[in-house]
């Protein structure tokens, strides 16, 4: 039990060095440890996230599946846009001559992941109150993309003050991280279109994958936001 409480407290610890962007959070310890905690704040704030985005419609019956479904994809957008996302990154980093500081940039994108899932995590009650306010699905769908973005730019906060002190020492690193907001971007609204459906339309059964998942994400947003806005 006391080891349980201490593995507990000593997530949160990391969870709030995080949020602060505390500079000890990635530079001072590089420990496999780290490393799992970090992942496991992904997985665990991603999915708390996940379970209230796919309540859309009711809790109960076969929707319940439809919270399980929602939960795992969540991390699992992020982590699949953190790999994709990677190699262009590191590619960029070479060219600037920064190769020799990657290891340090990219535990600061990784804890900046987690920092993302952390905030996304802290929307979940506003989700829950637009969900009880409103039965539009499509609705529901560009609140999500809200909540998404939303925690994206704030993250980018936690970002910068991880990155602070490799732009401090060259300030070739604000081209890589600049790049990287647009890659990431660009590679997660079309990584959240394959993985579709999120949130689930309550006429249809859960599923995990939509048929026909491969397709442009931008035309399709275009065009949920004319429908919406039509009404």
């Amino acid at each position: 039990m006391t080891f349980g409480i201490e593995n507990m407290k000593s997530l949160f610890i990391r969870a709030d060095d995080i949020l602060q962007g505390r500079f000890r959070a990635v530079r001072q310890d590089s420990s496999l440890k780290a490393i799992y905690q970090i992942a496991l704040l992904i997985v665990f704030f991603g999915m708390l996230y996940g379970s209230v985005m796919g309540s859309f419609g009711g809790i109960f019956g076969e929707r319940l599946w439809q919270l399980v479904i929602s939960g795992v994809k969540v991390p699992m957008l992020l982590l699949c846009t953190f790999i994709i996302s990677l190699p262009s990154y590191f590619v960029i980093n070479t060219l600037f001559g920064l190769r020799a500081d990657f290891k340090y940039a990219i535990r600061a994108m990784l804890a900046t992941q987690a920092g993302l899932t952390i905030i996304l995590s802290s929307f979940a009650p506003l989700t829950a109150f637009w969900y009880v306010s409103t039965s539009n699905y499509r609705a529901a769908i560009l609140f999500n993309l809200l909540m998404f973005g939303s925690a994206t730019l704030l993250a980018q906060l936690i970002l910068r003050r991880l990155y602070q002190p490799l732009i401090e020492c060259d300030k070739r690193h604000r081209w890589p991280l600049r790049a990287w907001f647009v890659t990431y971007i660009f590679v997660g609204i079309q990584m959240s279109w394959i993985l579709r459906p999120f949130i689930g339309s309550p006429s249809m059964p859960p599923q995990f994958f939509r048929e026909g998942a491969w397709g442009n994400a931008y035309v399709t947003l275009v065009h949920i936001l004319l429908s919406v806005f039509s009404n």
